[in-house]
């Protein structure tokens, strides 16, 4: 179960503060992206180092520093002594096992979420850790691996489209948490779709093979309700918070993303009590199937039970030198009348089913 309990025993015994990755190296060297602007600017490129990636913020721009790839703690550690970030938030980052969080150190807030996607051929969720400091007048993001949910933003950001050139880091950070978000909507989506085909090919034909199908879902669907639940929590921390790097402005955003995750988890509890209603569906289906044979069965043994003792009756082979006489056994048309006898008597029989509504 690697997707839900991810190694952290390599951390036993170490101090607090002590940085350790946990979980897959995803790429092979860290890569840091820096954009940067201000309603009139616009600049972005790939850092070459630390020193020249934290340079980058300077008053009077919004500084979005990414960080793709946590395997090298060397550079995080880096990142957190220039910019004054307790070793504990730092620990968090590298830490892919890290339960979504929200904190605040008055001087910047820390964030930990979860980005979602659904892959299409294995019909399963895939998961990334993304944490979020967000200071005075910068944004810092760390991921997993690149790739992700934020090109729209970026693409907002390059062509000052919206509100988001003339805001603050702290509206970047809400469009942030508000994409990731959004992603969670597509991932739902899709869960939702596979459900109701599921539901109507189990009430049509249901297949021993897709007891599996069911199972796996019932799976996914506890992932999914692992990486969401918390998120209400964060986004609620969020909006009760009094610090100074949230604009009255912004705090209205943050109320209606709080709105969006409410939905969403309501929506993942839902499809939850649908999966779990899967497995009845698909025993009861069977269960109806079976009983659909089996009255079919019942039917034409029904039917031939007056037939087989006809036929053993008069196939018993006794001649008229018996002292009881069977005198259809020596009759010119006894083998007919025998067949047209039970020919209506069965005939006769499936009509009375029919009208009884049996058949």
């Amino acid at each position: 179960m690697p997707r839900f309990f991810k190694r952290v025993s390599k951390k036993a015994g170490l101090s607090p503060g002590t940085l350790v990755h946990v979980g897959k190296q995803k790429i092979e060297k860290p890569v840091i992206t820096v954009i940067s602007y201000s309603e009139k600017h616009f600049e972005k490129r790939v850092a070459g180092s630390v020193s020249e990636a934290v340079s980058a913020i300077k008053p009077g721009k919004t500084v979005w520093i990414n960080i793709d790839g946590l395997h090298e703690v060397g550079v995080i550690e880096e990142i957190g002594k220039k910019l004054g970030i307790h070793l504990l938030v730092l620990e968090d980052v590298v830490n892919t096992a890290q339960r979504p969080k929200f904190e605040d150190f008055d001087k910047y807030m820390f964030f930990v979420l979860k980005m979602l996607n659904f892959d299409q051929e294995s019909g399963t969720t895939k998961s990334e850790q993304i944490s979020i400091i967000l200071g005075k007048s910068s944004v810092i993001t760390f991921q997993e691996r690149p790739g992700d949910i934020f090109d729209a933003l970026r693409n907002r950001i390059e062509k000052g489209k919206g509100r988001i050139r003339k805001s603050g880091a702290d509206y970047l950070a809400y469009a942030l948490m508000d994409a990731v978000v959004d992603g969670y909507f597509s991932v739902l989506e899709s869960f939702g779709d596979k459900i109701e085909g599921k539901e109507t090919g189990l009430v049509e034909n249901p297949k021993s093979e897709e007891l599996q199908e069911i199972h796996s879902l019932k799976r996914e669907m506890l992932f999914l309700r692992k990486s969401v639940w918390p998120l209400r929590e964060v986004i609620s921390g969020l909006e009760r918070s009094g610090s100074r790097l949230i604009s009255s402005k912004t705090r209205l955003y943050i109320r209606d993303l709080y709105d969006h995750t409410v939905q969403v988890i309501d929506t993942v509890e839902t499809f939850r009590d649908m999966a779990s209603g899967l497995l009845d569906l698909y025993l009861s289906s069977l269960s109806n199937k079976m009983n659909q044979v089996m009255k079919v069965l019942t039917i034409i043994a029904t039917i031939f039970m007056p037939l087989s003792f006809f036929a053993g009756l008069y196939g018993m082979n006794f001649n008229t030198d018996f002292p009881l006489n069977m005198p259809e056994l020596n009759w010119e048309y006894g083998y007919p009348a025998l067949l047209l006898f039970l020919i209506v008597i069965s005939l006769l029989m499936v009509f009375y089913f029919r009208k009884k509504n049996w058949l």
